[in-house]
């Protein structure tokens, strides 16, 4: 017999609050608060769950330089007709564009950000989701 399992994705920063917003925003989820106060939860549909602690020695991946670079980063998915839209919306609530050779020219189907704590995160253009129905799906890659 197999134990169920779930897995729940944390990213450490400086500020558990402020990031916790970010992505409950973004996501339409809710910020769960518990006892601890650097340690926040993000539930919404589409199964959206990703927690967020605080590390008060934090330092932010510099990622796409190679010497402390990332070891993984969140891949939001997006219909393609969606994707300007959600580039502003990620722009409005804090984000940063993470200028690269394949996110600066042509039309973009990639789009790299990084949260308000510095982890990067794409924005992906989805053709299998244009229904709209799976646009918040998270993944990680």
């Amino acid at each position: 017999m197999t134990v169920e399992k779930r897995s729940v994705l944390v990213l450490d920063c400086a500020e558990a609050e402020e990031l916790a917003d970010f992505y409950a925003t973004l996501f339409a989820a809710q910020a769960h608060r518990g006892e601890d106060p650097d340690f926040v939860e993000i539930v919404g549909h589409q199964g959206v769950h990703l927690a967020i602690r605080r590390d008060h020695g934090y330092a932010p991946p510099s990622w796409p330089r190679p010497d402390d670079s990332q070891q993984a980063h969140l891949r939001i998915l997006v219909a393609p007709q969606d994707m300007d839209e959600a580039e502003r919306e990620v722009i409005s609530l804090g984000a940063r564009p993470l200028e690269t050779q394949n996110n600066s020219v042509g039309t973009r189907d990639v789009r790299r950000y990084s949260d308000p704590a510095g982890h990067p995160f794409s924005l992906v253009a989805t053709p299998d989701h244009e229904d709209g129905k799976s646009r918040d799906e998270l993944r990680l890659t």
